[in-house]
């Protein structure tokens, strides 16, 4: 394991991508924003919200962070340090937010390098059952965004038990808002969509733009419902051969047998603005 701190492996300064639910026994609607955050040690976060926040002490939050600012290639190992950091709210001011650490896994590559695990936090058991998604409703494949060309990567927030789960995710968008994702059935989003297909997509130009840059950023966090694009179908393999020409780096992954192709309609863009100010 990686013994350094935490705010050397991410950054001292990044941009995160929060959500949290606001109800979370009833695992009602989720709320998504766009923070700074600043890694105080390895189990602390301070969280800034340039337009203020609706956080509470005690609520429990999942923060996506990396430190893929200014990486604009990839390969086939996603050498960028990444985490999905499920907290704690401890202290609230106008602006700021500090959250302490219930759990998180650093990852590098294809593999684990740092993890935590508070004493008393435990995983919480997702009794839901697992159904098939519906299948799209798209009869071909739609015009895409070509504006979107260069961010080769998304954060995808699906509704887990507890707190939102965070990962990031290559992706395809059309100029009405549609995303497009593959991955493999047995994995922890695939699994906890066909649980609950609701999700949340954030969009951002990181491998363009520097943090010192982040007020020119414009996010779009996109809501709606997945379903799942048919195989074999023509517009599974045009839109695989699209993913193919956008991430050739991930050839060997889309051209797998058991990957399922996801289509996130969107329902409505929550959050089209600037991250800090």
């Amino acid at each position: 394991m990686d013994t350094r701190p935490l705010r050397d492996l991410i950054g001292a300064r990044v941009l995160g991508v929060l959500g949290t639910y606001s109800t979370p026994e009833k695992m009602g609607s989720m709320a998504v924003s766009i923070c700074g955050v600043e890694p105080l040690s390895d189990t602390r976060l301070r969280t800034i919200f340039p337009k203020g926040h609706q956080l509470k002490d005690g609520q429990w939050v999942t923060l996506h962070l990396d430190n893929r600012t200014g990486v604009s290639d990839y390969d086939a190992d996603l050498k960028v340090y990444r985490l999905s950091f499920k907290g704690k709210v401890i202290a609230t001011s106008a602006f700021e937010v500090m959250i302490d650490a219930l759990e998180y896994q650093v990852a590098y590559g294809m593999g684990v390098v740092k993890s935590y695990q508070a004493p008393d936090y435990a995983y919480p058991l997702d009794t839901r059952r697992t159904v098939a998604l519906p299948t799209t409703p798209l009869s071909q494949v739609p015009a895409m965004d070509d504006s979107e060309y260069d961010n080769k990567i998304g954060v995808l927030l699906t509704y887990a038990l507890s707190q939102p789960h965070t990962t990031v995710m290559a992706f395809l968008s059309s100029v009405e808002d549609d995303i497009f994702f593959i991955t493999f059935p047995s994995t922890f989003k695939s699994l906890l969509l066909k649980r609950d297909n609701r999700c949340y997509f954030a969009i951002d130009s990181r491998a363009t733009f520097t943090f010192e840059q982040a007020i020119e950023w414009n996010y779009s966090i996109i809501r709606g419902e997945v379903y799942t694009v048919p195989k074999p179908s023509m517009m599974f393999d045009e839109i695989r051969e699209r993913f193919v020409a956008k991430n050739p780096w991930e050839v060997g992954f889309f051209s797998h047998s058991e990957v399922e192709m996801y289509h996130l309609k969107a329902a409505n863009v929550v959050c089209p603005r600037m991250a800090l100010d």
